[in-house]
């Protein structure tokens, strides 16, 4: 008895705190690109374009480091020498240059001065941004798709529930109607019998709907980047059909796939510039500043008395580096390059007439299923009236059990065939939003 107490309580609390959100399209889209993993990550790759811009950056601007050493030789090296330079003719010396301690500072600069591939990656920096930028919309267009067509499937599957639920009541009312007449001896057991089929059978596939309903709002959460225990409201007038505007064929070049493809290709050019950059020399600058001590003892902090000297010196200087022959490899690596150019072209191309494809095909579902849904609304009113008037006979001793049981199920149909066809349309609707490259208007 206290665990059902306790359970009690328990379901209470939690029905008290469960979180209800009613969630018209718009919020929803608006929350999951605030929320989703995806389009939060988007954001990051157009926040960390910004570092790998300023590293290219870095390569034109002067590079200053600053060093030190201390070395303690053990055993200084040795050289031989020919005496006569010490007035020894015929005589070899070896002579030991160095002192066992030498400790060094300083600090040098670099410069470049011209290297074509620096100044080929500056100007690939803006398309670097722009590239982030424009993913950064394709991932936002993704999110809206996913989670638009999700959210149209929630409510599908719960208006067939309240379809079930509904025809689970009027199934009810005729089973006490068939019970009564079979308490009176007006009907037979079977057809009580089959009538209670009928509602385990509803009862049933009920259970397995609620199941279909639980998986599509979880994942209807999971791509709105939405807490799974949150309960959410769907507003009926989120699924009203409104015929889409039928405009002029929209230019596909415009939409973001093939504006990502074609920023692509001008890195791409930008890359294939810097491979030739390879038949390019390069100029630097180079300059330093060091302060040296040597001595038998350890350098630092001794004195000339301790046999220590310091003393500086410094340099400043041109490197020129010319590519003479570098056995073909970079010509390799410039034809690969080119493959690679040329390749990008083929997709670019293939895009454009896949993206052509899907505004025909949205266009033509979107026609479709408006024809259907006339159909199906017309055949669900015509369901309705023929069940009507199926009952009305039943009742009155001229129409069989069976002729009811089947205008109750063709009713049903009917109306999970009109529910189905307004899921079609939207689905389409989107379909053909993203053709015409506006998703984002969903959110306005």
């Amino acid at each position: 008895m206290k665990r059902i107490v306790l359970i009690f309580l328990c379901s209470i609390g939690f029905s008290v705190n469960a979180q209800v959100k009613t969630l018209t399209l718009k919020d929803a889209l608006t929350y999951a690109l605030q929320n989703k993993a995806d389009a939060r990550k988007s954001k990051l790759q157009v926040e960390n374009s910004e570092y790998q811009i300023q590293e290219i950056r870095s390569r034109a601007l002067p590079q200053i480091a600053a060093n030190g050493s201390l070395t303690y030789n053990p055993i200084i090296q040795t050289t031989v020498i020919d005496g006569a330079g010490f007035g020894q003719p015929g005589t070899t010396i070896q002579a030991a240059f160095g002192q066992k301690w030498t400790s060094g500072a300083g600090v040098s600069l670099s410069q470049t001065l011209f290297d074509q591939s620096v100044f080929t990656g500056l100007r690939a920096a803006k398309s670097t941004r722009e590239f982030y930028q424009i993913n950064d919309q394709l991932t936002e267009e993704q999110v809206i798709e996913r989670v638009a067509n999700n959210y149209y499937s929630v409510y599908v599957q719960r208006e067939r529930l309240i379809l079930l639920d509904s025809n689970y009541v009027n199934t009810t009312k005729v089973r006490d109607i068939v019970k009564g007449q079979f308490d009176n001896g007006l009907a037979k057991k079977i057809d009580l019998d089959r009538i209670v089929v009928k509602m385990s059978n509803i009862d049933t596939e009920r259970q397995q709907i609620k199941n279909q309903i639980a998986l599509q709002e979880n994942a209807l959460k999971f791509y709105m980047g939405m807490p799974i225990e949150t309960v959410i409201e769907i507003p009926k007038e989120e699924f009203e059909v409104v015929p889409a505007a039928l405009t002029e064929v929209p230019n596909t070049e415009n939409r973001t796939e093939y504006l990502l493809l074609k920023k692509q290709e001008e890195l791409l050019v930008y890359n294939k510039k810097a491979v030739e950059a390879g038949y390019y020399p390069t100029l630097s600058l180079v300059a330093g500043y060091n302060y040296i001590g040597q001595g038998p003892n350890m350098p630092w902090f001794a004195k000339p008395s301790d046999g220590v000297y310091w003393s500086d010196y410094s340099a400043i200087g041109l490197n020129l580096h010319v590519p003479i022959f570098t056995g073909f490899g970079t010509r390799a690596k410039v034809r690969q390059a080119d493959v690679e150019i040329r390749s990008l072209q083929e997709d670019i191309k293939d895009t454009k007439l896949s993206l052509d494809l899907d505004y025909r095909n949205a266009m033509a579902q979107i026609e479709n299923n408006l024809i259907t849904i006339q159909n199906q609304k017309e055949n669900m009113r015509l369901a309705s009236e023929i069940l009507s008037n199926t009952k009305n006979n039943y009742l009155q001793g001229l129409a069989s059990l069976t002729d009811l049981l089947d205008a109750e199920n063709a009713s049903l149909e009917a109306q999970n065939n009109y529910t189905r066809a307004v899921l079609n349309y939207k689905i389409a609707e989107v379909a053909l939003i993203k053709s015409k490259g506006e998703l984002k208007t969903l959110i306005k």
